[in-house]
């Protein structure tokens, strides 16, 4: 069996690194799997293809993507999230591997594929969906919208007040272009729910598989050690956040200071990652550390260790990594009880499930945390449940189920 995946970016990137490990799951267990990717690293990987593997051909797929959000630009009054359409991209049935391939495995593929080549796909097609984009009309989470249900129009995030405006028309487009017969896979069961209610994949077969890690790579390091080698000395307890951009709309830091005002930050220390600005940090009054953008390994090993605690204060994730990779290295997460995350946390034994979106309960978790008795048996039971759940193994044998059942 032959899967090639289709991924777009750079491998550092989550959605990317994701696929990465599943790509290398499912060879560890003997399936012949392939990648191709639009990012300029492949870690010497022979079993990675790159299609960019000159400057001329960076630039093309830079051209390519600006080009088919050229619309989006017409929408003078849209909010500054990302969106995409979806017209940008290679016809992968074209391609070399395609034609060795037995399987066609998507994952995210803004700016790779466009969907219009999607309809030449003669062979099984399983789509791992990383956000709400596949089922939407470019928006890539629709926050308090629901009109991907319904067909959208009247984009909130392009401003529009028109019913018929781009991206009804971008859903028009998907529902025609998609193959009926292909294979939808959720990483969370309330992302799979969205696209079983959604207007574009509501006649769809749907099911979930988890999100993977390699905790091989993510395990515990000793919290005093792993707070030497990041250069923090302290010995208050150690509040982590932190995602690839701290700052995006939909990642409720703003949320988690509040939560701070139900905080003794005498007794605290917060330390965050990723590109955060300086104006996030105004109104902070507690004791903190930046540790900057972290994209290899071992610094987020070293992160995650060193916390006592992992905030993840997300209004809405399709499933929520980090989560995952914290637990990963025996460190507790709190969350709020709502999409993605939900499924990662048990509640009261790896972590705390915060009634949604409310700060105070997000600080009675963090406390719960922080100063409880078992907290090195509740830290055990974390590690656990990450291995059994989510290493790259167990899920890529679920994909090796799903595969075979595709084929059938």
């Amino acid at each position: 069996m032959r899967v090639l995946h289709l991924v777009s970016g750079e491998l550092s990137g989550g959605a990317s690194r994701g696929a990465y490990w599943l790509h290398s799951g499912l060879r560890e267990i003997g399936v012949d799997s392939h990648l191709l990717i639009n990012g300029s690293e492949t870690y010497g990987d022979l079993s990675v293809t790159t299609l960019c593997t000159s400057t001329v051909n960076k630039v093309k797929f830079a051209l390519w993507s600006r080009i088919g959000n050229l619309p989006v630009w017409l929408y003078r009054n849209r909010k500054g999230f990302i969106y995409n359409t979806g017209f940008a991209g290679i016809d992968i049935s074209r391609h070399p591997l395609y034609a060795n391939a037995d399987i066609i495995h998507l994952h995210w593929i803004n700016g790779l594929l466009s969907i219009h080549s999607l309809r030449k796909v003669k062979k099984p097609l399983i789509w791992t969906m990383r956000d709400m984009w596949p089922m939407t009309g470019g928006c890539h989470y629709s926050i308090e919208c629901d009109r991907y249900r319904t067909g959208c129009g009247k984009c909130p995030q392009l401003g529009s007040t028109h019913e018929q405006d781009l991206s009804r028309f971008v859903v028009e487009y998907k529902k025609k272009m998609l193959p009926k017969k292909m294979r939808l896979v959720g990483i969370s069961q309330w992302l799979s729910r969205c696209a079983e209610e959604s207007d574009v994949f509501r006649e769809y077969d749907v099911l979930t598989i988890g999100n993977n890690i390699n905790t091989k790579e993510f395990f515990p390091t000793n919290k005093n050690h792993a707070r030497q080698m990041l250069g923090i000395n302290t010995e208050k307890k150690i509040i982590l956040i932190g995602s690839t951009r701290i700052n995006d709309f939909y990642k409720g830091f703003s949320l988690f200071k509040d939560s701070l005002n139900y905080l003794d930050l005498s007794r605290i220390h917060l330390i965050m990652f990723g590109n955060i600005a300086a104006a996030d940090l105004q109104g902070l009054s507690v004791e903190y550390t930046i540790l900057g953008s972290l994209t290899d390994t071992i610094s987020l090993r070293l992160a995650y260790s060193a916390a006592d605690v992992f905030v993840a204060p997300s209004l809405m994730d399709a499933f929520g990594k980090t989560l995952a990779e914290s637990l990963a290295c025996g460190t507790l997460v709190v969350c709020f009880d709502a999409t993605g995350p939900k499924d990662i946390v048990t509640h009261k034994k790896t972590g705390y499930k915060a009634i949604a979106f409310d700060p105070v309960d997000m600080a009675t978790g963090i406390n719960w945390v922080l100063f409880h008795n078992n907290y090195a048996g509740l830290c055990e039971e974390a590690r656990s449940r990450a291995v059994e759940h989510f290493d790259s193994l167990i899920i890529a044998k679920q994909y090796r189920d799903l595969y075979v059942d595709a084929c059938s």
